[in-house]
């Protein structure tokens, strides 16, 4: 029986990052904080989103999990940063992936690659 494939710690951490960049609210507060020299309150984004406080507050979790952003308790006020370290890693992972030579692969009944994607 052949030996079932091992996921490298790389190829792991772009699959974490990517479930914290799957949702237009974590890629907006990751936007606002990476051009921040300063932290953000979470009542202050909470102002200018969409979403409910326990909404943000969730988003913020699953951002910290990831190791993007970090957080700092000054009750009653939670106040987050971008996770420099960890953030100046995403982008080098990304960089990385995203220049990768791989073959197009066409799909069925296609002569050609999809350009309209």
């Amino acid at each position: 029986m052949a030996k079932k494939l091992e996921f490298t710690p790389e190829v792991q951490q772009i699959a974490r990052f990517s479930k914290a960049l799957s949702h237009p609210v974590r890629v907006y507060i990751l936007q606002k904080l990476s051009k921040m020299n300063s932290c953000c309150y979470s009542g202050d984004l909470v102002e200018e989103l969409p979403v409910g406080r326990s909404t943000l507050s969730q988003h913020l979790k699953e951002l910290k999990y990831a190791g993007l952003i970090q957080g700092e308790i000054n009750p009653p006020y939670i106040k987050y940063c971008i996770n420099r370290e960890n953030w100046e890693r995403a982008k080098k992972l990304y960089i990385d992936f995203l220049n990768e030579n791989h073959s197009v692969n066409i799909p069925c009944g296609e002569t050609e690659p999809l350009t309209h994607l």
